[in-house]
């Protein structure tokens, strides 16, 4: 049986207006490229390979295209609690998937996600050595072996997501974030607007 998080979630009016309206909110690839301007296609990117990830542990339902972004704690919210923006939810843990926010942080930066120290100095030593950065070789065509190496560490995201539906958040030292295909009407505690 599932048990239920409390999660904060940033979300602005257009999408609060369609949880009421229709009970349930789907992000999209549109929403996130209105939202990012110019910057879209790096979070296109990376929102892509989270969704290909992330659908081995939770896939998404019908309608879902890109995640929502929640955190256990309000430290996490982007430029602080703002409370007529900040939603709190009681969420089913089966219908999150959960990981580090610092290592979500690493892979909208295009770095790797090492495992260790002597991992992390090899790519950096490979990155020198061709004189170029993580990200342009994440993304630049001309780098193949070196994208795959990083992305490939990537992978790592997810490897707080048991501890965390058990109930363990030790793991996560940037603090628990979630994705979540959706955010529900029902998900939502009436009434509980946050304060900084």
């Amino acid at each position: 049986m599932s048990g239920v998080i409390r999660l904060y979630s940033l979300q602005q009016s257009p999408v609060r207006r369609a949880i009421e309206e229709d009970g349930v909110c789907y992000s999209k690839q549109a929403y996130v490229e209105k939202k990012y301007g110019e910057s879209a296609p790096l979070f296109v990117h990376n929102y892509r390979w989270f969704v290909s990830r992330a659908a081995a542990l939770l896939p998404p339902p019908e309608g879902a295209s890109f995640p929502y972004w929640a955190f256990r704690d309000l430290y996490n919210i982007e430029g602080g609690p703002l409370q007529e923006n900040c939603l709190t939810l009681e969420v089913p843990t089966d219908q999150a998937v959960f990981f580090d926010a610092a290592d979500w942080t690493r892979i909208m930066q295009l770095r790797p996600l090492c495992g260790d120290p002597a991992e992390e100095r090899r790519i950096r030593d490979e990155l020198t050595a061709r004189g170029i950065t993580a990200q342009k070789a994440v993304l630049s065509s001309f780098y193949p072996d070196l994208r795959q190496t990083i992305v490939s560490t990537w992978d790592r995201l997810f490897r707080h997501h048991e501890e965390v539906l058990a109930g363990d958040f030790s793991g996560c030292e940037g603090g628990v974030q979630a994705g979540l295909w959706c955010i529900r009407r029902d998900w939502i505690i009436p009434g509980t607007v946050p304060k900084n």
